[in-house]
């Protein structure tokens, strides 16, 4: 029998067959065995072949090939990888610049993680009903640049239902990762746009002024008018793997057509004569806050290359 993951708790997973039935999964032995590099071999999205062994339990034998996958370092064991969902349309980002505050960093890591993996990426900043004209300026500032970048971004207040249409275009007719911090308003998000999913919204911590986690597992949702949303537990930390430090560039849509036109083609374009990315930074072509994140990731690649 075919099916799709539709969660993944670890041990369990709960997989819908045929599009209908909904049954609990466990591993079949091998696929446990399979890589031990990874924490997870089967994902949220994954298409499995599901048998049921000589107590009628049901298991999951056989993955199918992955259209996609997007994957992060595992939080407290950084050489193994963590699968967060497979065979995706887009990730989108959900951040914030007030209660939360988002650190741009953690949106960077997002985005570079998703052009890795070539798959499309989507910025929405949440609680602009909270923003003042400092704020505004700086979503202003943020939103120019990513756009910039290629990537569509959007502002929106879900308590004020801001933009309401164009966030739901976003998820219309697609299979969407969402992520982001705790806080940060994903499943708040999903609610405004699909109302009967109801799902669980947590509170801001009036100390800390961060999020609560609500959503335990990854966990799939069908949205009603075409679609599906893996709505993510809010992530401290999105570690990178899969890439050189010399190759970080590469994934910065803004920089990538500019590398060639360098003065030395193994430019890492941190303190080099003649280099394109430096002078678009002076010229006021390329975010500042991104060429920081790109430098960060450089330095914090590089440093891991080492062990």
């Amino acid at each position: 029998m075919q099916g799709l993951v539709i969660q993944s708790t670890g041990s369990f997973y709960d997989v819908q067959i045929n599009g209908q039935q909904m049954v609990t999964c466990r591993l079949k032995g091998r696929l446990r065995l399979d890589d031990k590099k990874q924490t997870n071999p089967v994902a949220v999205g994954d298409l499995v072949e599901v048998e049921q062994d000589e107590k009628l339990n049901y298991q999951i034998a056989e993955v199918h090939p992955r259209r996609n996958y997007i994957i992060r370092s595992d939080t407290h064991r950084k050489h193994i990888k963590q699968v967060i969902a497979a065979n995706i349309d887009q990730t989108v980002v959900v951040a914030s610049l007030r209660k939360p505050r988002t650190a741009y960093g953690f949106i960077d890591r997002v985005l570079l993680t998703s052009e890795v993996y070539d798959i499309p990426a989507v910025v929405i900043f949440n609680k602009h009903d909270l923003y003042d004209d400092k704020d505004n300026a700086l979503l202003e500032e943020l939103m120019y640049g990513y756009k910039d970048a290629g990537y569509d971004c959007f502002s929106t207040s879900v308590t004020n239902k801001e933009h309401v249409e164009e966030i739901y275009a976003v998820f219309h007719n697609k299979t969407s990762l969402i992520t982001g911090p705790s806080g940060a308003g994903k499943s708040s998000l999903v609610n405004m746009i699909e109302p009967d999913l109801n799902l669980r919204i947590g509170e801001i911590s009036k100390y800390t002024e961060k999020g609560q986690h609500t959503t335990t597992f990854a966990r799939m949702h069908h949205l009603p008018h075409g679609g599906a949303v893996i709505d993510t537990p809010g992530i401290k930390e999105f570690g990178l793997v899969d890439i050189d430090a010399e190759e970080v560039s590469h994934f910065f849509p803004e920089m990538r057509n500019r590398i060639g036109t360098c003065r030395f083609n193994n430019c890492l374009h941190i303190n080099e004569d003649g280099c394109a990315i430096k002078d678009m930074l002076e010229n006021g072509e390329l975010s500042v806050q991104r060429y920081t994140s790109y430098f960060n990731f450089y330095h914090e690649i590089k440093e891991a290359q080492k062990w």
